[in-house]
């Protein structure tokens, strides 16, 4: 399992990193996003920062099942078993490292990352990863209905246009209250 902060004075942090996979970030991929790849370097920083001081990393994956009831909203994507539905090797996890694969936008639904979070004393998060408007909003969502302090880490996230990554971004901030860093 993940280490843990035990400082009761500080806050435990834990870092998302939300949908780093080949089926969003390798050319050809279903769902690739333009210009995703400035963000690898990023969060790879932020992973090495989290290990270094002993917070949970977090790996939020898509996996879904071959007629996964998404599709009729997206192309076939992150197939639970494929290639696609791998993380990155570049970000690629530790064993003390945890993963919740998701069916859906959100983090939470059926995933178990809330007692996970509770267990962990988790109380604030880092946010990374894709798509801005869509996982990330949603995570953010609901990270802070539950209780909990979000972050963007702004140079770790990406948008399919920067009219989203704005939008995303000004509304995470002005409804959520979301710390942009």
């Amino acid at each position: 399992m993940c280490p843990q902060i035990n400082d009761s004075k500080k806050s435990s942090k834990a870092l998302f990193i939300v949908d780093m996979l080949n089926d969003f970030v390798r050319d050809g991929a279903p769902l690739k996003v333009a210009g995703i790849e400035k963000i690898i370097e990023p969060i790879k920083i932020e992973i090495k920062k989290a290990r270094k001081l002993k917070y949970p990393v977090i790996y939020i994956c898509d996996s879904h099942d071959k007629n996964d009831i998404e599709f009729k909203l997206y192309p076939p994507h992150a197939i639970k078993g494929t290639h696609g539905a791998d993380i990155i090797d570049e970000l690629r996890p530790q064993s003390k490292d945890t993963i919740i694969h998701k069916k859906t936008l959100s983090s939470f639904y059926k995933t178990g990352l809330e007692k996970i979070m509770r267990e962990k004393k988790i109380a604030e998060i880092i946010l990374t990863g894709c798509i801005a408007n869509i996982c990330i909003q949603y995570t953010a969502f609901e990270t802070v209905i539950r209780g909990f302090q979000v972050n963007i880490l702004l140079n770790g996230i990406i948008a399919l246009s920067k009219v989203d990554y704005d939008t995303a971004l000004d509304q995470m901030q002005k409804v959520l209250k979301v710390k942009l860093i």
